[in-house]
């Protein structure tokens, strides 16, 4: 069977951080926090009342009888993918529909639809919902909705695998793509879990990072002795994924290559990670991209700022790079977008794609004072420009112990 190269040649976002790719690494590489205080419609009664949202009034975007029928998650999901597809520049029009395949990852589904329902039912005592609650509210709406929107009858996948159901979502669809089942993948994620239902949840959990009273947009602190939890954040990432043949034959702007994708599983604990997991999607990831560990020039790491997830990420990143790991640049961008569950992986390798063609390292903010057992380059300096980057690597670990990978490398 023949393998293919798999182009990323469109990238999309609606993020904390900017709406645009410019916007968004521009904000990153300036160390600026897309974390506030949320508004009291959403936080009353919150013990943590910060988030990360993103910039986005669906009004602007959709008519308002569309509008009952889009849950949040897939408002976000349509202009993040519409984005991704500009950048690309490709008309379905001109493509077979069957040869073009939707990959989303979406951890929460329709949150907002599914806590306004149970709102109404419990809270309001009303026998009666939205007739559109289902339809809003199902975890696979994003993908159907893209798949609609541009008349795609290939595969169409939803991955809900926690954390890491963005990253899953890519790398299903570049397999498809290096096997040419397919010619073109939309993929990508969306979440929009700021809702007070699942914030609430959230913070059951006691994985919610606490509000810093000074300055609540440096709550997250990934890997600093000072941690106390993640930041929730919404919003869509999208990637357009291409043979590397059907790229080059209508010319396209070929940002990167996707050149490896790992996927291990924890077994130990439903939310405890393991080094051992996390190190053999590492590994799995650089044997699918064909390359030594010395190859990787960037890793764009998990680093949610809980205690357990960062020391143990550090931990797999020694066990995979050795003695190399303390001079790889090592950062956590979610320092300063937050976690935004099933679009986080997806998120990150938008980033990291952008990394590796500006030459440029976005840093880990807020790392004052790091914690012992988090002893690497985590660019806590600010970011890092004019560097050499040929492969980078992007790390997603999960609630479920589904842990996924991808590594990107400069087009040539």
């Amino acid at each position: 069977m023949t393998l293919h190269r798999v182009a990323v040649t469109g990238l999309g976002v609606v993020a904390p951080l900017g709406n645009s790719i410019e916007e968004l690494f521009s904000n990153l590489v300036a160390g600026h926090s897309g974390i506030r205080v949320l508004p009291s419609s959403v936080s009353e009664g919150l013990r943590s009342k910060i988030g990360a949202p993103a910039d986005f009034d669906g009004q602007v975007h959709f008519q308002v009888p569309r509008l009952r029928m889009l849950d949040r998650v897939s408002q976000l999901a349509l202009i993040g993918a519409a984005r991704a597809i500009a950048d690309a520049r490709i008309s379905f029009e001109d493509e077979r529909g069957a040869r073009c395949g939707v990959f989303v990852g979406c951890g929460m589904g329709g949150a907002g639809a599914t806590d306004s329902g149970y709102h109404t039912l419990y809270a309001g005592r009303s026998d009666r919902v939205e007739p559109y609650t289902v339809l809003a509210a199902m975890t696979n709406a994003p993908a159907s909705w893209i798949g609609i929107e541009y008349a795609l009858s290939g595969p169409n996948l939803t991955y809900s695998t926690a954390c890491s159901s963005s990253a899953v979502a890519l790398g299903e669809a570049a397999r498809r793509i290096r096997s040419g089942d397919i010619d073109v993948a939309v993929a990508g994620g969306a979440e929009a879990p700021l809702t007070f239902g699942v914030l609430r949840a959230w913070e059951a959990m006691r994985t919610l990072a606490t509000q810093d009273p000074k300055n609540p947009s440096a709550s997250c602190r990934p890997f600093a002795r000072s941690r106390s939890g993640l930041v929730l954040g919404e919003g869509a990432a999208f990637v357009i994924l291409e043979t590397w043949e059907h790229a080059i034959a209508r010319n396209a702007t070929v940002h990167a290559e996707l050149t490896g994708y790992g996927l291990a599983t924890d077994m130990a604990h439903i939310t405890r990670p393991t080094a051992e997991g996390q190190a053999n999607a590492m590994r799995a990831a650089l044997v699918s991209a064909g390359v030594h560990a010395d190859s990787i020039d960037y890793i764009n790491a998990h680093g949610t700022a809980t205690l357990q997830n960062d020391a143990v990420e550090t931990a797999a990143i020694k066990e995979v790079f050795g003695a190399r790991a303390y001079r790889l640049p090592v950062s956590s961008t979610k320092s300063m977008h937050g976690h935004l569950l099933g679009a986080a992986g997806a998120l990150e390798f938008v980033i990291c794609v952008e990394a590796l063609r500006r030459g440029t390292v976005p840093p880990t903010m807020h790392l004052d004072s790091p914690d012992v057992s988090c002893d690497l380059d985590y660019v806590s300096e600010g970011a890092r420009t004019g560097i050499l980057l040929r492969a980078v690597m992007s790390n997603s670990f999960a609630f479920g112990g589904t842990n996924a990978v991808l590594i990107a490398a400069t087009a040539s």
